[in-house]
């Protein structure tokens, strides 16, 4: 049965996503149901009876009266889309994944990189020690960014071109992307309470006045401040990359056909008015948050500096019904 509903689908991909074209899908579906469990009940052999069913029922053009549906099948234009296969998406999946891991490790290295200078400073080394460090930070930031940015580049069709993946794709998809769900949600959650936290163990070092080896404790809670930050902007990248290559599968589809409405995340993205707004808003989420770690890390106010988020909130309803496409 699995393969009847496979080949339904994809005769109906490319049909508009109209009240009349499911309407007609569902009713040849019970179709192909009772043809097949009736052949099965004779004994036929379940390749058998799928074979049958297919060649019953599987040229549209020829059915498609019967359906109700002879004027949407005649005058569909069939836009030539490129065939992802699940091989292929398994491959970009994977690639993405690394890609993901290589970014967010570049991000760390370097927000880490002036630790180096810290500590060297702490134990009275050279300051050419901290240099050197930061200059190998950001020097193996910058292998992994330029590394990952070559691997993943043989991907770019996906955007460049009009693409399209078949029903079983897309359930394999997103059920990856449902498994991840929870994984996605711990590491943002888990990031961001990292960065709005950073603040706390360098308070308490410098409040208690504890030490560490002997290393100066302003310098020690530094460090920790960096780290903290560097872990939770790891987390946030991390997951985040590696949840968007699940959406960018399942946006290829075309959203105004029986094909875009094989899952709920492949309902079309919000329209806005212009392509100014839509990069508004695309960047909106980033200008704040770059803002609330400028503001609480040169007043260290972390106390109320957590006050831009509801605000933020605000503006963002409001933006958002201004220059939504109606």
């Amino acid at each position: 049965m699995e393969a009847i509903r496979n080949y339904l689908e994809t005769m109906f991909a490319n049909l508009p996503n109209t009240p009349e074209v499911l309407r007609a899908k569902n009713e040849l579906w019970q179709m192909m149901e009772d043809k097949y469990n009736e052949l099965v009940a004779d004994g036929k052999s379940d390749n058998e009876a799928v074979g049958t069913v297919i060649a019953e029922f599987g040229n549209l053009d020829e059915i498609s009266e019967d359906l109700g549906i002879r004027n949407v099948v005649t005058g569909t234009q069939d836009i030539n889309r490129r065939q992802v296969t699940i091989e292929e998406v398994k491959r970009y999946l994977h690639e993405s994944s690394n890609y993901a891991y290589k970014i967010s490790l570049g991000i760390f290295f370097c927000i880490i990189s002036p630790v180096g200078a810290i500590l060297s400073e702490a134990v009275n080394y050279s300051d050419l020690i901290g240099v050197l460090f930061l200059m190998a930070f950001v020097a193996t930031a910058v292998i992994l960014f330029v590394h990952s940015s070559i691997t993943i580049h043989r991907w770019d069709f996906l955007k460049q071109e009009l693409c399209t993946i078949d029903f079983a794709t897309t359930n394999y998809v997103h059920d990856q992307k449902e498994h991840y769900t929870s994984t996605y949600a711990l590491l943002m959650t888990v990031g961001i309470v990292l960065c709005v936290i950073s603040f706390v163990p360098a308070a308490i070092i410098d409040e208690l006045d504890i030490s560490f080896f002997g290393f100066d404790t302003d310098d020690m809670a530094g460090v920790l401040l960096f780290l903290f930050v560097a872990i939770g902007v790891f987390m946030i990248v991390l997951s985040y990359n590696i949840n968007n290559s699940y959406t960018n599968i399942l946006k290829l589809n075309n959203a105004s056909t029986v094909s875009g409405n094989y899952v709920p995340s492949q309902h079309p993205e919000t329209k806005y008015i212009s392509p100014a707004a839509a990069t508004i808003m695309s960047i909106y989420w980033q200008t704040v948050t770059c803002l609330y770690l400028i503001w609480s890390f040169l007043t260290f106010n972390w106390h109320y500096t957590w006050i831009i988020w509801p605000i933020a909130g605000i503006i963002s309803g409001v933006l958002n019904s201004a220059f939504k496409k109606r």
